[in-house]
């Protein structure tokens, strides 16, 4: 009975600890959620306008937009750097490991200690990792890096750039992804055609292109970024949440496990009392 009495101050005890952590998920992903409500419609436009470019004859030889033949491929992973979210940071390396099953080399900027623990064991070349990042230096940060892999790119050391991240569709459902950043895709319809070729971009295009996708990189970066911590912690109190529920089972459990004990000690001692009662009247 004692023994069972301790398990269940200690689960008790667990419980309120991961209530604590649920807590703090779900007001983390508040958060999360309203960042990336704020940067889906950034990340589209500029997304809409970088590939409509593409379709112009004009970019067909740009660094930015032209395909070179690929032998070294950079991957851009996004993982957590803590643990307790079930399977998110699973599902987003397994996703990565088919895609880079392609014969290419590539070269892997991993995002979140727990990718770099995973790929540093299967021996990837891994060349750059970001770690214990701040939230708030994920904006500032992702734009360096959108200036380091660019850099990178026009420098002819990597063919294609692609970015492994977690979309986050819900609180329940997040998938992972792995798209290709550079060079950049196109993907406006032919009826389309006409009247993008009508848009007057200033002072020239090539100067256009130059703005612009610094800051595409950027937003793609941050978006990617936003998706995944939104996704991370919708697992975490998704997870929380299970093993609260899973702990209040299993108090139950143990509540009835002890009362059933000490109901048969009850018993036990009255039947002795009772007997030695007997025994003295005789």
């Amino acid at each position: 009975m004692r023994d069972i009495k301790q398990r269940i101050e200690n689960v008790r005890s667990t419980e309120q600890i991961i209530r604590a952590m649920d807590m703090v998920a779900s007001t983390k992903l508040q958060k999360a959620r309203r960042q990336l409500e704020g940067v889906r419609p950034i990340y589209g436009k500029l997304k809409r306008v970088a590939e409509e470019i593409g379709n112009l004859e004009e970019v067909e030889t740009h660094p930015f937009y032209y395909e070179r033949k690929v032998k070294n491929t950079l991957y851009i992973i996004i993982t957590s750097d803590r643990g307790l979210s079930g399977s998110y940071n699973a599902n987003i390396l397994s996703e990565t490991m088919k895609h880079m099953n392609n014969g290419k080399n590539e070269k892997i900027l991993v995002v979140g200690s727990k990718g770099n623990d995973y790929l540093k064991k299967r021996e990837k070349n891994i060349i750059r990792k970001i770690t214990d990042i701040a939230d708030s230096q994920v904006y500032y940060g992702t734009e360096n890096l959108a200036k380091w892999l660019s850099d990178l790119y026009l420098s002819g050391e990597v063919e294609e750039v692609f970015v492994a991240y977690t979309r986050f569709e819900n609180v329940l459902s997040y998938t992972p992804q792995v798209e290709r950043l550079l060079p950049v895709a196109t993907g406006v319809k032919l009826e389309d055609n006409n009247r993008n070729n009508e848009k007057k971009y200033e002072p020239d295009l090539a100067t256009f292109i130059e703005r612009m996708m610094p800051l595409y990189l950027h937003m793609s970066l941050f978006r990617a970024f936003s998706e995944s911590h939104t996704s991370e912690q919708a697992a975490r109190m998704v997870n929380m949440d299970a093993a609260g529920n899973n702990a209040s089972d299993l108090i139950k459990d143990l509540t009835s496990m002890y009362n059933r004990k000490r109901q048969a000690a009850i018993t036990q001692e009255l039947s002795e009392i009772v007997g030695s009662a007997n025994f003295l009247s005789k």
